[in-house]
């Protein structure tokens, strides 16, 4: 046998290097995302390990886009998931319902199972699917699209079904701005009541009927549309702008179905870092551009090794700019900081990984 021969066989045996079969999987059933979707195909691939998982935007305001949560993220998400549930009334032991699977990578599934939620999906991404899991499963909470969870509740009034679905439903509409006949729709079941719910991929559950989730939230003044304010997450624009209301106690409490889009895209530059070097920062500005799709920029005066981040808020439309202090307003930027700090101290040796950069 030649020498190249006997290797194959010892690298069936020994090889270093795992297998195509050997390899790690986080399956859709692994994040609670097995359920059907008429927007998806189920493409596998390539996730390095620096992710927690992937996910993809809706493409509310253009195609959608490939999003990545780091390990760093988690806890927050987390906690933001499970203050959302708690406050929407859920308990330890309820079930629910989920209409879309994408929604759960927002929690994400690690907020539900420490919360004690067990939850389900709806076989098929249907009306009639909804309804007959609503009657048959008799679930506590229901969580989906507020138009698709309007129509469902019309078609169970056409059916004449309304009073073979669970009282006392929780309605929780959450992956677009709330439709306004949704809590019409919803009162014609007895006890059920209606939450709002918002949030997207790239940043987890922010507000529940109009009042946060994280601690890291900013209502910017300066950066909206008309009379709105732009909402920041942990010194990260999110792109959105919403009418605000202040309640008699002073909460400031958003009006998150006047969302809209911004018209111009918020400038966010780093001025001081918690990091030893420059060189991180800006490769930690790279990744946030990659896994977020938000510009961050360096400033060129940038202090490093400072005991807390800054960062520069400010729109081309000139006005009066935001500073932002850690750690609480600038807690996701540190965290994905921190994700790639880890990264480079955890870098590979072996060749094959080796790449410049």
């Amino acid at each position: 046998m030649g020498v190249l021969e006997q290797m194959k066989e010892e690298l069936a045996l020994f090889g270093s290097g795992p297998s195509l079969e050997e390899m790690p999987r986080r399956t859709l059933r692994d994040k609670g995302l097995d359920g059907p979707s008429a927007a998806h195909r189920i493409e596998e691939l390539h996730t390095p390990f620096n992710y927690a998982f992937l996910s993809c935007t809706t493409g509310s305001s253009a195609l959608p886009g490939i999003v990545g949560v780091t390990p760093q993220e988690l806890p927050d998400r987390i906690a933001a998931g499970r203050l959302a549930l708690e406050r929407a009334g859920l308990r330890r032991g309820d079930r629910l319902l989920i209409s879309y699977p994408p929604l759960v990578s927002v929690f994400p599934r690690e907020a539900l199972d420490e919360s004690g939620i067990a939850f389900s999906l709806i076989p098929r991404p249907s009306r009639d699917a909804l309804l007959a899991a609503l009657g048959t499963e008799r679930p506590r909470a229901v969580l989906g699209e507020s138009r698709f969870l309007r129509a469902a509740l019309v078609d169970a009034g056409r059916l004449g079904v309304l009073d073979e679905l669970p009282r006392g439903l929780i309605v929780i509409a959450a992956g677009s701005p709330m439709d306004g006949e949704l809590a019409a729709e919803a009162a014609r079941i007895p006890g059920a009541v209606v939450h709002d719910l918002y949030g997207c991929q790239e940043f987890g559950w922010l507000c529940l009927d109009g009042l946060p989730l994280r601690g890291d939230i900013t209502l910017w003044d300066g950066g909206g549309t008309d009379a709105r304010s732009q909402l920041l997450v942990g010194g990260l624009p999110t792109g959105d702008c919403f009418l605000t209301r202040t309640e008699r106690d002073g909460t400031r409490r958003v009006l998150t179905a006047t969302r809209l889009r911004a018209e111009t895209e918020t400038e966010l530059t780093v001025t001081a870092s918690r990091a030893a070097d420059p060189v991180t920062v800006r490769r930690a500005a790279r990744g946030i551009l990659r896994c977020k799709a938000r510009i961050v920029r360096v400033s060129p005066s940038l202090r490093c090794g400072a005991p807390e981040t800054e960062l520069l808020v400010s729109g081309p439309g000139g006005g009066e700019p935001l500073t932002l202090r850690g750690p609480e307003k600038t807690a996701m930027f540190d965290a994905l900081l921190e994700a790639q700090m880890r990264y480079q101290r955890e870098a590979r040796a072996d060749p094959v990984w080796n790449k410049p950069c």
